[in-house]
């Protein structure tokens, strides 16, 4: 039997994550790795997710990677289409495109603990890998309701993730279910081109109002000449952020400022008093994702639109059936229902060590990865963006900071000479009680709402319980004493023959 293709780290997708990594393997002399990218361009969540109005809720100057800034930033919060392009030029001049294997789905990937690698199936060919880094993204698996009826639905239907491009929307009667951030940026622009659109709201959305604006001349040339401006400006944003910390964390109180600005917005854009009651949440702001926009609650007011609270019974041939007993006709249904993230399909086909998957082991206690990044029973296995690694200024510093430990666990896997290396599970189970405990206060937990920042058992799953400086701190070393570790067959044998 012909070997299989080797490569020291395979890195499954090339969305800010994986483009991150490849990008620093790269800079730091690691040439033996391959990208293996479902689609046909890089991207990841700006390359799936390219639905109207799709916006990143992040500030553009700490949404990209610290190591590549970009002067020409046309938006202070910048759109999906030019998101994208940033993570291709980068690409290009980083010199990654090479590595990366284009519409290659990965099928499955398992832990040989005799060989000490893993074992990847593709759509293009299988190979072997010693290090498996899953840079999957957690805004890429479409979560769809399962709603009576839907198949006999003869209309239309989509999700926002996968938006239908060909399909016109002018005239039509369209149906919205859900209204999470992905919604809120998208039914405007529906609202628009809809003979009729109704809005099927389970939970109101607290709205802020956007801060965004397009970059001067002046600015991009400043940035351009002074690069120092632009990295002045990225910490000024952190820090801003990083100000919020306190008031998601430990005293939600602190995040009143921010009610009275949502109910200000409301106020002023929603004039019809049972509109706006239908429309004002429950909870505390914060407790679900902050969402922004100016033109959310104009879209919901105007003569073409319907917001409706009722529960959803059944879809018919016809439209939807709601709890009221009415039945809403449309010709197109789409869902802005969020994304799958307890339960991402691709965690199935990655096996462990003794051929577990990532969410059976998940499903059978709790979704815990040690500093969001390494899983016990997995060995030499690294996820990006993986359980409570999130902090609150930007995805993208979470992602530099994992990526920085997955170079210092390599460093150390050459210097001892190590096979392999699989965090404890008390070393796992103690992080996850840090992590519990130092969130038990938060907003997200006792803000009264149940958010996708929740496990099927209530913890929070998705939040690093401090600053992001302290995340960077924990994972600035890989400390060997919270890792099981394997040395080299060859050295061993080299040892014993000594």
């Amino acid at each position: 039997m012909l070997a299989l293709p080797h490569v020291r780290v395979a890195i499954i997708g090339a969305g800010f994550g994986g483009l991150g990594t490849a990008i620093r393997l790269k800079q730091t002399g690691r040439d033996d790795f391959v990208v293996l990218e479902r689609a046909e361009e890089v991207g990841g969540t700006w390359q799936i997710n390219s639905y109207p109005g799709a916006q990143c809720d992040v500030p553009s100057l700490i949404y990209s990677f610290s190591f590549a800034p970009n002067p020409d930033w046309s938006r202070l919060y910048p759109l999906q289409e030019e998101l994208k392009d940033y993570l291709h030029q980068c690409a290009v001049d980083f010199e990654v495109l090479e590595h990366i294997r284009f519409g290659t789905e990965v099928t499955d990937a398992s832990w040989d603990d005799d060989a000490q690698l893993w074992r990847i199936t593709t759509s293009t060919g299988d190979l072997t890998a010693t290090v498996l880094v899953g840079a999957l993204g957690p805004f890429s698996a479409p979560s769809v309701p399962d709603l009576p009826g839907l198949d006999t639905f003869e209309g239309t239907v989509f999700h926002s993730q996968g938006w239908n491009h060909d399909h016109d929307l002018t005239g039509e009667r369209v149906g919205v279910i859900g209204t999470g951030a992905s919604a809120v940026q998208f039914i405007p622009r529906v609202q628009r081109k809809a003979g009729h659109l109704t809005v099927f709201q389970r939970t109101p959305t607290w709205i802020l109002p956007h801060p965004d604006r397009r970059v001067g001349r002046a600015t991009q040339t400043l940035y351009r000449r002074v690069p120092g401006a632009q990295a002045a400006a990225r910490r000024a944003w952190e820090l801003s952020f990083e100000a919020l910390v306190p008031g998601f964390i430990s005293t939600p109180s602190l995040q009143k400022p921010l009610e009275v600005m949502a109910r200000g917005l409301l106020r002023k854009q929603v004039k019809d008093p049972e509109l706006r009651a239908r429309l004002t949440p429950s909870y505390a702001v914060g407790c679900k994702r902050p969402t922004f926009s100016n033109k959310y609650y104009p879209a919901l007011t105007a003569d073409n639109a319907t917001v409706v609270s009722d529960g959803i019974v059944e879809v018919t041939p016809r439209g939807v059936v709601t709890a009221d007993g009415v039945e809403h006709e449309l010709d197109t249904i789409i869902f802005g229902t969020g994304f799958k993230m307890t339960d991402h399909p691709a965690f199935d086909l990655i096996h462990g060590r003794d051929g577990t998957t990532v969410n059976d082991q998940w499903r059978g206690g709790e979704v815990a990865a040690y500093l969001g990044t390494t899983l016990h029973n997995f060995p030499n296995l690294f996820v990006i963006l993986g359980p409570n690694s999130g902090v609150y200024t930007s995805a993208v510093i979470t992602i530099e900071n994992q990526v920085r430990y997955i170079l210092d666990a390599l460093r150390q896997m050459e210097e001892h000479e190590l096979s392999s290396l699989e965090v404890t599970a008390e070393a796992q189970q103690d992080f996850l009680a840090w992590a519990d405990e130092g969130l038990s206060r938060s907003v997200f937990v006792t803000g009264g709402c149940h958010s996708y920042y929740l496990s099927p058992t209530g913890r929070n799953f998705t939040h690093f319980p401090g600053f992001s400086a302290t995340y960077r701190n924990r994972t600035s070393k890989v400390d060997l004493d919270h890792y099981a570790v394997r040395r080299s067959s060859a050295t061993v044998a080299r040892e014993m023959s000594a």
